[in-house]
């Protein structure tokens, strides 16, 4: 079972304030320890909605908006990728996450499992994908 720890944007990150050094410490700390277990797949910080876009989708239109987006609160500052064997094991991992505010600030951090390709009925399309080897 794959695992998204989606960590929410603020006002310092929109602004696209880098971390403090203990910060950067803490996180690598947390991420070498699920690298020791096999459970990291993927971890990165991103940058600020001002460098970004948005593509809506009207029938056939495909509509470019760039940032920077309203809401910050509403974005995503980075994310972790892990790997568990259960719901209950991603939890105990997430709990150990470092507070992305600093020790005693105000964040929020989000979970979401990932659809594995045996989530859907066989088909050819699912086929495909199974012959990209990337999920």
């Amino acid at each position: 079972m794959r695992f998204m720890i989606i960590v929410k944007a603020n006002q310092d990150t929109e602004a696209g304030a880098m971390p403090e050094e203990s910060m950067v410490a803490a996180m690598a700390d947390y991420h070498e320890e699920l690298a020791r277990a096999g459970a990291l797949i993927d971890a990165s910080g991103l940058h600020p909605s001002t460098r970004g876009w948005r593509i809506r989708y009207r029938g056939d239109q495909r509509l470019v908006t760039d940032g920077p987006f309203a809401e910050a609160k509403e974005l995503i500052a980075g994310y972790t990728l892990i790997q568990a064997t259960s719901r209950e094991e991603a939890l105990e991992w997430t709990k150990r996450f470092p507070n992305p505010a600093g020790p005693g600030g105000d964040a929020e951090i989000e979970v979401r499992q990932l659809f594995e390709l045996e989530d859907f009925p066989p088909g050819e399309a699912i086929q495909r994908f199974r012959q990209l080897g990337t999920v």
